[in-house]
Parts: C-alpha cells; structure tokens; sequence
C-alpha cells in the first residue's frame, strides 16, 4: 500500500517550523543564562549566550535559503533576540560588575535592556518596510551583547579556577582584562547608546563566504579561524570589540570625507568665480 504523499501546504508548515525552532532554542538559552547568572555561573551563562548567537545566526540562514522567512519568525526572533541579548547580559553583568555600583548599576543594567528593546523595535518597523538596507541602522543586538559575552569568557577563564583552558590566552589582553573589568560599565552606556544610534554597520548579509576571490581575504579567514582554535575567549573580545568601533570609525570617516570634498567643491567655485 502506497503512502500518501505530503501536499505542498504540510511541506510549507514543516519547512516553517526548522527555522523557527532555532529561533526558540535562542531564547531557551538566553532563559539558561539567566538561571545561570542568577547562581553565580558565569561560565556557563557565557557559553549559552554563545549557543543563542549561533541558533541567531542559524534561524535567519535557514529561512532565507528554504524561503520561509514570515511575519511571524521576525516577531519571533526580536522576542528571542530581548531575551538572550538585552535581558540576559544585562542580568549577567548585573550580577558580576554592576552590583556593586548599587542603584547606579540597576540603572545601566535597565538601560542596556531599554536599549536593545528600542533597536529591536527599529529593526523590525525598517524590515516591514521592504526597503533593501546595505547597512544596519545602530549597532545590531547580537553583537552588542557579543562585546558582554566574550568579555564574560575571557575573564572567567582567566580566574584560578581548575580549568585546563585557563593557558590557552593571549598575555596581553589577560593582564589588561583587570582594566577591561572597571571600564565595564562604560562600555555597557557606550553600547546602549550605540544600539539607538544612526551609525551605520555592516549587516555582511551579501557576503558569500564560498565564493572568496581575494587571496588577502581569504588568509585572513584562516588566520581568524586559527585564533578562534588556539585563543577562542579572547579572539570573540577581539572580533566583537572592533565590530562595534568599526562603525564609529567609518561614521567619521565618512563625516571628514563629505566635509573635505564640500571644502574642495566651494574652492573650486570660488576659483572659477575669479577665472
């Protein structure tokens, strides 16, 4: 006896269903970091931050390649997305910097999840618009709270504890991570604001990693690669803390570049004006 086979409707929800339970393992994560946080294990909230950025990365990948993207997993994800990336740094550096910064700490830790709240929110008004964006608008979530996260690894792992990895850093980021340590509730105001900012940032959405022509690119990838091997805590600090700079740097760039060419166009007419 044959089996009946699937209609195309049942095939649909089924393909719905894969990303979004990526989507949901993102949040159940980011709920783990919390409980985590809550009881004192660092640690542990890290590495399940760090799970919920590759089920972030996974869900939106799978639903563009079996194009089953829907208002419904975009909703879906910005949920997720406030739970593991707003919420959950927020509670984590709470309980491991912040907290002794009393109400002061509340407040920036209640910021920081405003904040990602406010991005969240943007992010998906500009995606209903059907507008294409080479850019996003402010410093995304996932990466805001990906500065917190590696910070959070390196440091646990570099504390006398019975961790076999604690050998695998590099020297100079261990002795700077005490500074990193105080500067942490700078950092925290400087990436609230940088999530509701205009600042533009590379959303790499059009970047097909199999296709790599350049031969300087494609050495860079494997030295990345190979740090993330070798020294994985601090390379996540390193990549994440210049993602977010990059912005600010090319926000600058781009500001002096318009100024110096109205400069060089206004000299040009004056010199014309006297010609």
């Amino acid at each position: 006896m044959k089996k009946p086979k699937l209609r195309k409707e049942e095939l649909k929800k089924g393909i719905y269903i894969l990303p979004s339970l990526f989507t949901c393992g993102n949040m159940t994560l980011g709920v783990l970091a919390i409980l985590a946080s809550s009881e004192g294990h660092f640690l542990w909230a890290a590495w399940f931050l760090i799970g919920a950025l590759a089920c972030d990365t996974l869900d939106g990948r799978i639903a563009r390649v079996t194009k089953t993207t829907s208002e419904f997993g975009l909703q879906l994800d910005s949920l997720s997305d406030l739970v593991s990336f707003g919420v959950a740094p927020a509670v984590m550096m709470h309980m491991l910097v912040l907290n002794s910064l009393g109400n002061t700490g509340i407040a920036i830790a209640v910021l920081f999840v405003l904040c990602s709240a406010l991005r969240l929110a943007r992010f998906n008004v500009l995606a209903q618009s059907g507008e294409v964006h080479k850019h996003f608008k402010g410093l995304p979530t996932p990466a805001s709270a990906g500065v917190v996260i590696s910070f959070v690894l390196s440091y646990e792992l570099l504390r006398p504890r019975e961790y076999t990895i604690n050998s695998m850093n590099i020297p100079i980021f261990s002795d700077m991570m005490p500074f990193f340590f105080r500067a942490m509730p700078i950092v925290m105001i400087a990436l609230s604001f940088l999530m509701v900012s205009n600042i533009p940032y590379s959303s790499f959405k059009k970047t097909n990693l199999t296709r790599v022509r350049s031969i300087q690119l494609f050495s860079l990838l494997i030295v990345i690669g190979i740090l993330l091997i070798v020294f994985p805590q601090h390379t996540f600090f390193i990549i994440f803390s210049m993602y977010a700079i990059s912005g600010i740097l090319f926000y600058f760039f781009r500001f002096f570049w318009s100024r110096r060419r109205k400069a060089g166009k206004k000299a040009e007419a004056a010199t014309d004006t006297n010609n």
